[in-house]
């Protein structure tokens, strides 16, 4: 009988262990896919491509037992060698080959050089041939980035108390409203593609105080700008027993300072490939949303066209002015008004047509909406009314507010677009895995 104790031990090392002081000078075996090919005559250089960066490795004719004419870019290989210092190497070492296994042949040619320290094809080109194009090291640290951010939001919500959650993106019902729902049939019933987790987040929050989830959403937006996508990962938290919608933006920020603070520590390597230099959550500063409008107004001379919603453009001068007066990169700006936010949103009950809710925004876009929920079962039930809606499939929903609900509040960021603007990139799908807008659904 045979059982299984844990991992496998392997003869094969990654660049951490080969970066380790006693290995040098010492026989190594590593495995990897073949980046670059660059032959001088008798000596080429053979670039490997692993999972943490590029290893250089010495083919001499004569000494390495291979004929490197059997190899091609793109093979995936097992190599053994000396490994020695060379500080103009990645990293600052190579391996000295004696021998060469192939392990896998690519069947065609490369159809863009990945390569190339800079990729020259269009994004759309780029997006057609994703799973190519992120063998480009520029490109695919773009989503080691995005997994630190996913770490740093995972690790300081759960230091605060916060239970994971996982939700289900097949609803019934849109728990935004709206017409941009994507509707299907689902065994003869109508059923829709999950907006956002608040549904599930609040009836949680009932269960265990303070709940967060990291998951798809899913928008039916006739969008096609550079910022918006039809499905995109959010980062949501909801908390309970709070005092006012204030707690949510300070939790925020607390888990924003933790995002940059491991980036900054664990990710250094990819920022610098990106040139990214990161923002600053120090210390965020807060303006009613009335207030930003009127001060972006006043200093660059831009009327006010909607009373009742931030244009991009508005956005964009908000964030310039608090850059300008404050040296800020993010900024909360609250008390959006009643009729542009959710119906579960508290109203203020100092002035009813605005809200207890919150944008944060960052280099002058939107990556965050939140805000304080109503907790109350009545004035739940009474704005639905007043709204017209009807509570056909909230069922659920309502009734674990009529058997008790804490005051709460939370929020969802939008992952693919705080990535792109950490990195202060053009456009949202540089920073998505396998973009999905209107015109693209492949691959």
């Amino acid at each position: 009988m045979d059982f299984l104790e844990g991992i496998a031990v392997k003869e094969t090392l990654e660049l951490p262990q080969l970066q380790e002081p006693d290995r040098v000078g010492g026989k190594v075996r590593v495995n990897g896919a073949v980046h670059v090919i660059r032959d001088m005559g008798n000596i080429a250089f053979l670039i490997l491509r692993k999972r943490d960066g590029l290893l250089q490795c010495v083919y001499e004719e004569g000494v390495t037992a291979f004929d490197l004419s059997r190899l091609k870019e793109a093979a995936t290989v097992e190599v053994c060698g000396t490994l020695l210092r060379n500080e103009k190497a990645p990293g600052g070492i190579e391996v000295h080959l004696t021998d060469i296994t192939i392990l896998s042949q690519p069947m065609d040619p490369m159809p863009i050089p990945v390569a190339k320290w800079k990729m020259s094809a269009s994004l759309e080109t780029r997006l057609s041939l994703r799973p190519i194009c992120l063998r480009n090291i520029r490109e695919r640290a773009k989503f080691k980035v995005q997994e630190g951010v996913v770490r740093g939001f995972r690790e300081f919500l759960q230091e605060q108390g916060f239970t994971e959650i996982h939700s289900p993106k097949l609803a019934s019902k849109g728990a935004e409203g709206g017409a941009n729902i994507f509707k299907l049939d689902y065994f003869h019933r109508p059923a829709v593609l999950a907006q956002s987790p608040q549904f599930y987040k609040q009836m949680m929050v009932g269960v265990f105080d303070r709940v967060f989830e990291v998951g798809p959403v899913f928008r039916a937006e006739k969008h096609n700008t550079k910022r918006h996508l039809n499905e995109y990962t959010s980062l949501d938290f909801e908390m309970g027993y709070i005092d006012s919608f204030r707690d949510v933006m300070a939790m925020e920020t607390g888990a924003l300072k933790r995002i940059l603070q491991i980036l900054e520590r664990d990710y250094a390597k990819e920022l610098d490939l990106l040139q990214a230099k990161l923002p600053s959550a120090d210390r965020i500063p807060v303006v009613r949303f009335d207030e930003a409008k009127r001060l972006a107004s006043a200093k660059y001379n831009r009327p006010i066209r909607n009373p009742y919603d931030l244009e991009p453009e508005e956005e964009t001068l908000i964030g310039r002015y608090f850059k300008e007066e404050y040296g800020a990169d993010f900024v909360f700006v609250t008390h959006y008004p009643s009729k542009k936010r959710p119906f579960y949103a508290m109203d203020d009950p100092e002035d009813p047509r605005f809200t207890l809710s919150f944008d944060c925004l960052l280099g002058g876009m939107e990556i965050t909406t939140g805000g304080q929920r109503i907790h109350d079962p009545q004035m739940l039930v009474d704005k639905i009314a007043k709204r017209g809606m009807t509570t056909e499939g909230m069922q659920s929903y309502l009734s674990a507010f009529s058997h008790g609900m804490p005051p709460h509040g939370g929020l969802g960021i939008g992952l693919e677009r705080l990535t792109m603007k950490i990195l202060n990139l053009d456009d949202i799908r540089e920073t998505t895995l396998f973009p999905r807008d209107m015109s693209r659904l492949d691959p």
